[in-house]
């Protein structure tokens, strides 16, 4: 009797997937089959695109609301203005009566050559912006009577197109934090988990570099961040939001890979620090979150102290953020993207040399 060994041949043609390639595909389906990291990167930022969207793109007018007793000059310049929306209100007392109960935050009303703005403490910012408005039709009423021609003409015009939508606004700086918390959890708690569950040990042991599983990481984490920039600009663009690319806005995508860059740095350094999932997640919430409302992303810093605009500046997502907004609200080109990158470059390369000194292998 004689015994046949068969060997197994690869099949002629195919090629063995390397070592890059296997984790790369591994970390990719770790994330698709994680619902909740399918939610929390896409879905959860998506909400709040949609939330805000919808909030604010039905206002359409801006513009303040006042009461107003009585006719006047003065009263007939300020509505034919069209800088204020007038409510005329029966008595003074009524209209009073409106301001104290902050239904309006101010009234107007003429009595002969006597003007009274009547406004409520608490809105101290609107009732300024009311007297500067009322001031302004007095002091163009007052040249009027006295037959003279203005000395001063003002031609005032916003620089940006009128037709701009606030989704123009909100979408830079949502998609910011949207991409800073996909790199910072996803590198974070895959850092930590694979440490706890030894995986790290067994890839150490074989023969794979620990520069293959970091670029392989990074690798789809720049992918994840791709999707998300196209999936919020998708859905910006929806006649719903109504949203307006302008200029060379896919030079918004380059900057975005270099910020994917910096929160995968601060990630990385988190994961090398914390030692449970629970710890990851949670200092990762105490980064990208803050980071959000200091660097921009969701409500403008103009109103802001000077000094947290300066601490502002030292943050990634707010360069990221100035920097999309730039070419895709402003139309500015690749020279607005100079300081962003150059900032984002560095903090990348501080932020990975500091974990790379504090990452271990073992638990």
């Amino acid at each position: 009797m004689t015994t046949t060994e068969t060997k197994q041949t690869p099949q002629r043609g195919s090629v063995a997937p390397t070592p890059f390639r296997a984790l790369s595909v591994a970390m990719f389906k770790g994330i698709v089959r994680e619902k909740a990291t399918l939610f929390f990167t896409f879905l959860f930022p998506l909400m709040f695109l949609v939330i805000f969207g919808l909030l604010l793109g039905g206002q359409g007018d801006s513009r303040l609301t006042v009461a107003v007793v009585g006719e006047g000059p003065v009263i007939t310049a300020l509505d034919e203005s069209g800088v204020l929306e007038l409510e005329t209100v029966g008595t003074v007392a009524e209209a009073e009566a409106q301001v104290r109960g902050g239904d309006l935050p101010a009234y107007v009303t003429q009595d002969g050559d006597t003007v009274r703005v009547r406004f409520a403490a608490s809105e101290q910012n609107t009732a300024q912006m009311v007297l500067g408005i009322v001031d302004g039709v007095v002091n163009h009423a007052n040249v009027a009577a006295t037959g003279q021609p203005p000395a001063f003409s003002l031609d005032a015009q916003q620089v940006e197109d009128a037709s701009l939508e606030p989704i123009q606004y909100m979408t830079p700086g949502i998609l910011s934090w949207a991409v800073a918390m996909g790199a910072v959890f996803g590198a974070a708690i895959t850092l930590v988990n694979w440490r706890r569950n030894q995986v790290l040990r067994r890839l150490r042991l074989a023969p794979v570099r620990a520069s293959t599983v970091l670029t392989s990481r990074l690798l789809v984490t720049l992918g994840v961040s791709a999707t998300q920039f196209v999936l919020f600009v998708c859905v910006g663009l929806l006649p719903v939001f109504g949203l307006k690319l302008t200029g060379q806005w896919w030079l918004a995508l380059p900057l975005l890979m270099l910020g994917t860059l910096s929160f995968f740095a601060v990630g990385m350094l988190a994961g090398a620090w914390c030692r449970t999932e629970e710890t990851a997640s949670t200092v990762g919430n105490l980064i990208t979150l803050p980071m959000a409302f200091l660097s921009g992303a969701f409500f403008p810093l103009d109103a802001a102290p000077a000094w947290l605009q300066q601490v502002s500046l030292a943050l990634p997502m707010r360069h990221l953020n100035d920097g999309m907004l730039a070419v895709m609200v402003r139309g500015q080109g690749v020279e607005a993207l100079l300081v962003p990158a150059l900032v984002l470059i560095g903090f990348t390369v501080v932020m990975g040399a500091l974990a790379a000194k504090l990452f271990r292998w073992e638990p």
